[in-house]
């Protein structure tokens, strides 16, 4: 590949957006599509470069998607509305994902809740608490963010976490949250929000099928754990 730092003087059939209307997407490089997110490069390295060094600097996708703004800004030739464009490139992807998952999303265990969120959970830096909204046949109906931050005992109330469940007349609710430390095992804070919530939908004819935690490798059922 030509090594200008501009991409204009490149020929024309090894520039990134040419090559991509000619031949699709899926003929592109991870580097070279950064580099169509990107647009430019700077006054030392092409947008291709800088894609490059971004995949030598953080060795997977995963691992860019993750980094927060101020870790990307770091790099040269990064700015915000650079970072901004690539931020919002791979939420399109997760939310393409679920939607096409979704659309036929049956829950009928623990790690099928785990394969829906595993890939849009695994990197959070902040605890997400959500509730999955199902019909008679265990089906998605609705996803429902009941919180965001760091999980408490009243953080949590049973009146928020299944006031859309009882909107939209859902059959059942299973709760799902992440733990960013990684370790998606069980808290005693999370045993004690499950049982609350189990005897809330007990009351209200909404059972909690299940609560599953997920972790960076993994995940945590508080039903296998005999706590629902």
């Amino acid at each position: 590949m030509a090594d200008h730092t501009s991409i204009k003087s490149w020929p024309e059939g090894e520039r990134p957006r040419e090559r991509l209307m000619k031949h699709g997407a899926e003929s592109l490089s991870d580097a070279q599509l950064l580099a169509i997110l990107l647009r430019t490069g700077d006054r030392d390295k092409s947008a291709v470069t800088m894609g490059l060094g971004l995949l030598d600097t953080y060795k997977t996708l995963g691992n860019i998607d993750a980094a927060s703004f101020r870790e990307l800004a770091a790099m040269k030739g990064l700015g915000p509305a650079k970072i901004a464009q690539i931020k919002a490139a791979f939420e399109l992807g997760r939310r393409l994902l679920r939607e096409e998952s979704g659309l036929h999303a049956h829950f009928s265990s623990a790690h099928a809740v785990y394969s829906y969120f595993a890939s849009r959970f695994r990197h959070l830096k902040k605890e997400l608490f959500v509730a999955l909204l199902l019909d008679a046949k265990n089906r998605l109906i609705r996803e429902y963010r009941v919180s965001e931050g760091t999980l408490t005992n009243s953080l949590i109330h049973p009146r928020e976490a299944f006031r859309q469940a009882v909107k939209d007349s859902a059959a059942a609710v299973i709760f799902v949250h992440n733990h960013p430390s990684g370790d998606p095992t069980p808290s005693r804070e999370d045993i004690t929000i499950t049982a609350r919530l189990k005897e809330a939908g007990e009351l209200m004819g909404i059972p909690v099928l299940d609560h599953v935690i997920i972790g960076d490798n993994g995940y945590a059922s508080l039903k296998e754990k005999g706590h629902l």
